[in-house]
């Protein structure tokens, strides 16, 4: 089975275009996060989701850049369609049919202000791919970036542990609690379900695709409140 880095989707719009969704470069993912900040913080939920079409608007530069403003996002989207466009560009999941108001449930949603993203790309400009992180930005969406950078950390760490074990000095003994960067490696994998790799939950989505083994691959689990 081929391994896949992100899902993504079809999502035909009310002038009849369709668009393929899939996750925002950090460019773009930037500045929607900013803007969904503007969801949490609205007076009501009549504001909230108009706040969701300007973040619709955000997506727009990247997959249309034609109608990247929230006039004309309206006029082309019905909410079922801003909600998933919102899922599979930003890997937030907001419920149409929730009885809990948009306000709250954006609330809930996705936040990258705890993880330190500027020293994750640091460290992955090192590899020479990207003449400025501009073009970095403009290339990869954050399942790319931590991807990427998780198969460059690995070789590192195999590297070490060789050398390691020629001292008598075994690595994975020593390994404690998962660091931030794999916080944000499983976050993003599992769509937020979790950020622990350790969980169970971790085991989905690309996690699953390269283990072969997970939830949807002869593994399931039941969530209780």
């Amino acid at each position: 089975m081929a391994t896949k880095i992100y899902e993504t989707c079809e999502v035909e719009l009310l002038d009849e275009h369709k668009l393929i969704i899939s996750p925002l470069k950090i460019k773009f993912l930037r500045e929607f996060m900013i803007e969904f900040e503007n969801v949490k913080m609205a007076r009501d939920d009549e504001e909230a989701i108009e706040r969701l079409a300007s973040c619709v608007a955000v997506c727009m530069k990247q997959f249309r850049p034609e109608i990247s403003t929230k006039e004309l996002v309206e006029d082309v989207c019905d909410m079922s369609m801003i909600y998933k466009i919102i899922e599979f560009a930003a890997n937030i999941k907001l419920n149409e049919a929730s009885e809990e108001p948009v306000k709250e449930q954006a609330e809930k949603g996705s936040s990258w202000s705890e993880f330190d993203l500027a020293a994750i790309e640091g460290e992955l400009f090192l590899l020479g791919n990207w003449k400025d992180y501009e073009e970095l930005e403009s290339s990869l969406s954050l399942p790319e970036v931590t991807l990427t950078l998780s198969s460059k950390r690995e070789l590192d760490y195999k590297e070490k542990k060789f050398f390691a074990a020629i001292q008598g000095v075994d690595l994975d003994a020593q390994s404690g609690e998962p660091d931030a960067w794999e916080k944000l490696k499983t976050k993003v994998f599992t769509k937020g379900a979790t950020t622990d790799p350790r969980d169970v939950l971790a085991l989905q989505g690309v996690n699953a695709d390269m283990a072969g083994f997970g939830i949807g691959q002869g593994l399931s689990y039941e969530k209780w409140d």
